[in-house]
């Protein structure tokens, strides 16, 4: 059902095409008859209302999609006044770890947003987008076509949210520089070789391309992370030069691209402060070096998502402050730990985060929604921690309640159901960090059978038990939340799989220790059912991947899969020998095993690559 709203008044370019599109978000529908809605272009967001008609005000197009969106249904009288605290702030989508986004996703993401006032999207795009002088640019990564991001930004100005592209021009471009076409531009495997003339011909290419479906003349060009830099063929080509200067003046180049197409550059500023053998949060200030080594030309990107400290912020900001340069800042949402995100940790250090943004009076927050090492956590998964930028950016505080209420008007979802994601890494009694949360569900998940890396570091935990009852939680809370039903199927077939992998964890080599056949004999059968599980868990996977994925990249997590069940099959076979009494031994159960990720304080650290996870050897060595 639908409520029917007439709309007068002072409207936003193509307010009836962005209302038609929003119409089962909302709720309702345009009418000549319904709810009166007068509407005007003021200096902030309002809805008052006295029960009967709507005063509405708005200062930009997509905060007069947030006000449609705060009118109770059905009406009731109310006084809505905010402010926001930044001109502008957003999401940025990673499209390139394994998962891009399909473009209705992105659109219903775009949908969500716009309710929730966010008028930026960044596409984070290494290689998934087309380069047309390249064709090994993104060969079978499922990258977007120049029609398909068109497209998305036409449906975005429409809802009045800026989509922009954000790319690289210096490091994270291993998935590009292993190709034969382009070793040639390598300073190192993961870094672009700087004042080597090629390299530009490639940038301008890239840069043309990235920017060219966009209205926006915002760029980002990336440039984090790039260690090594100038140390690599760079150093055997022009000898050693202080990477300092290598960046300062690769970026003048890069800039050059820029000022060429009308562009205005972001980056992420790391660099400058790991150069100077630092982190943002070390004492002192950055040198003078870094300082020369930034163009005023670019606003720097402050990221952090590591810090349950809002001083510790405001410090970096304001180190920040000493480049020539702006600077706007960036939080993370946690959903790069593997298969669930940590809801705890988002919260945790985005509040602090942007709370130091808005007393610093920064212009432009981004929340980031990293898909490292294979893009597990399906990117819906984020909707909460959006919504959390959302408010906080029009209401200055983190409110619990207020947010609940607002997620399930923005997204007919129940936010514990969300939050609650967080105990699939939360295993009662494991301890973590703020910077560095735990995440059992990955490398329970994916840890070998036999060689188990982490069984003195699990051992006391009752991990079969806990996601056992998140069996049961996430089965209830696919019943009532039924458009997310794809999700949360999801997430109880994972939590059936960690139930009965954990089971075999905790009690494989202590029976084989012990000399126990009979309890071997019992564990070796129940394995049977633990790889039927992880082959359900793989089709729901690939169900949900599919339904906002390209289906590129999933061949990594069936292959991740198909390791885990292929190693149960030999743990099965090996247990059922020595339960039978063919083998006195299994060795790699019974090597006596060493704490790995307990810290002193008995902490538990991240474990976020599957080579470091599955093997103390190396899977791709």
């Amino acid at each position: 059902m639908y409520t029917a709203v007439h709309l007068t008044g002072q409207l936003p370019g193509q307010y009836a095409q962005a209302v038609a599109a929003l119409k089962e978000d909302l709720g309702m529908i345009p009418a000549d008859t319904g709810i009166e809605i007068c509407c005007r272009q003021g200096d902030e967001l309002a809805v008052v209302s006295d029960g009967v008609s709507v005063q509405l005000t708005w200062a930009k197009p997509v905060q007069f999609y947030r006000a449609l969106s705060l009118i109770p249904l059905p009406l009731t009288p109310c006084d809505i006044h905010e402010q926001a605290r930044f001109e502008t702030s957003g999401v940025m989508f990673d499209c390139s770890r394994n998962a891009v986004l399909k473009p209705e996703a992105l659109r219903m993401f775009l949908r969500k947003m716009a309710l929730m006032g966010l008028n930026l999207g960044m596409m984070y795009t290494e290689d998934t987008y087309e380069v047309p002088e390249q064709p090994f640019f993104g060969y079978k990564r499922g990258r977007y076509t120049y029609a398909e991001l068109k497209e998305l930004d036409d449906y975005a100005d429409m809802l009045g949210i800026e989509l922009c592209p954000c790319i690289q021009a210096l490091g994270h471009l291993k998935r590009i520089l292993h190709w034969p076409a382009f070793r040639h531009l390598r300073d190192n495997d993961e870094v672009l070789l700087a004042d080597y003339e090629e390299t530009y011909v490639l940038l301008e290419q890239m840069i043309r391309a990235a920017s060219a479906p966009y209205r926006s003349k915002r760029i980002h060009l990336g440039m984090d992370e790039a260690f090594g830099v100038g140390m690599g063929a760079h150093f055997q080509r022009f000898g050693y030069e202080h990477p300092h200067s290598v960046i300062g003046r690769h970026l003048s180049r890069v800039l050059e691209i820029c000022d060429k197409y009308g562009l205005k550059a972001m980056m992420w500023s790391d660099m400058y402060f790991h150069l100077d053998g630092r982190d943002y949060h070390s004492e002192g200030m950055p040198s003078q070096r870094a300082k020369d080594a930034v163009d005023p030309r670019v606003t720097l990107m402050y990221w952090d998502y590591y810090q349950a400290d809002e001083a510790k912020y405001a410090d970096a900001l304001y180190k920040h402050a000493q480049f020539p340069a702006p600077t706007v800042f960036a939080g993370g949402l946690w959903v790069w730990i593997g298969p669930a995100p940590s809801y705890t940790t988002a919260i945790q250090n985005s509040v602090p985060g942007l709370t130091a943004a808005m007393k610093a009076h920064i212009p432009l927050v981004v929340a980031t929604a990293w898909g490292d090492n294979g893009a597990e956590t399906n990117m819906t998964a984020a909707l909460l921690g959006m919504q959390l930028y959302g408010e906080m950016t029009y209401t200055g505080v983190y409110d619990p309640e207020a947010l609940a209420a607002r997620f399930r008007r923005c997204c007919d979802a129940d936010a514990q159901a969300f939050l609650d994601l967080s105990l699939f890494n939360e295993v009662p009694g494991m301890h973590s960090k703020p910077g560095d949360p735990v995440n059992a569900c990955k490398f329970m998940l994916y840890q070998d059978p036999l060689i188990q890396l982490f069984e003195a570091d699990t051992a006391g935990f009752q991990m079969a038990k806990h996601y056992e009852m998140l069996v049961q939680r996430y089965a209830r809370y696919t019943q009532e939340n039924p458009a997310y039903a794809t999700l949360f199927e999801f997430y109880t077939a994972l939590a059936h799989a960690l139930a009965l992998k954990c089971a075999w964890h905790e009690q494989a080599a202590d029976a084989v220790r012990g000399g126990d056949r009979e309890r071997a004999a019992v564990l070796a059968e129940d394995l049977t059912a633990t790889v039927e599980a992880v082959d359900t868990l793989r089709v729901l996977w690939r169900k949900l991947w599919e339904s906002t994925n390209k289906p590129n990249g999933f061949e990594i997590i069936e292959v991740r899969l198909g390791g885990v069940c292929a190693r149960l099959q030999t743990a099965q076979e090996k247990m059922r020998a020595f339960a039978g009494g063919q083998v006195d031994d299994i060795p790699e159960l019974t090597e006596k095993t060493l704490i790995c990720k307990r810290r002193e304080d008995d902490s538990i650290n991240c474990t976020n690559t599957m080579d470091e996870i599955a093997t103390p050897g190396r899977i791709d060595y």
